[in-house]
């Protein structure tokens, strides 16, 4: 319970800066940078929304260590990040591969398998935000694809 108030509380006070950074003209000592706006995933996938009576925000600061990976799995709900530091390599099922550096914008793809990696020789950071379900996962781990294996 103490973990769902906090991440509302950050959703809030997020939601809170985008609109004042959105709105940045006319503000005093404020500005803004738009990082991205789009319809579609990185690979071009267009984005859906899902349909439920029982949404949920997730809010994560995720760090692989150098030369780590997540290992193969896929976003069964909407997933969209930043990236904090360093760089990461994506790499899809259907064999295509997209690298994201610090202070890239990600909208992530749904269900299609993804194993990401940490490229270079320090950590990666990014914030992920998932607009998910209500007691459904919003990263499943999958095997590696065969498509991958040949």
């Amino acid at each position: 319970m103490k973990t769902r108030f906090v991440t509302i509380i950050l959703i809030t006070l997020w939601g809170t800066a985008v609109a004042v950074t959105c709105r940045a003209d006319g503000y005093a000592g404020v500005t803004s940078r738009k990082l991205l706006t789009t319809s579609t995933a990185s690979n071009g996938q267009k984005i859906s929304y899902l349909a439920t009576d029982q949404p949920e925000v997730t809010a994560l600061v995720v760090e692989l260590p150098p030369g780590g990976e997540t290992g193969w799995h896929l976003h069964t709900a909407p997933v969209y990040a930043y990236v904090l530091s360093g760089s990461l390599d994506v790499e899809m099922a259907d064999g295509r591969s997209y690298v994201f550096r610090q202070g890239d914008a990600i909208v992530g793809v749904q269900n299609l398998a993804q194993n990401v990696r940490t490229v270079g020789n320090g950590p990666a950071r990014l914030v992920v935000f998932s607009t998910g379900e209500q007691d459904r996962p919003n990263v499943v781990k999958v095997e590696r694809p065969k498509r991958v294996l040949e």
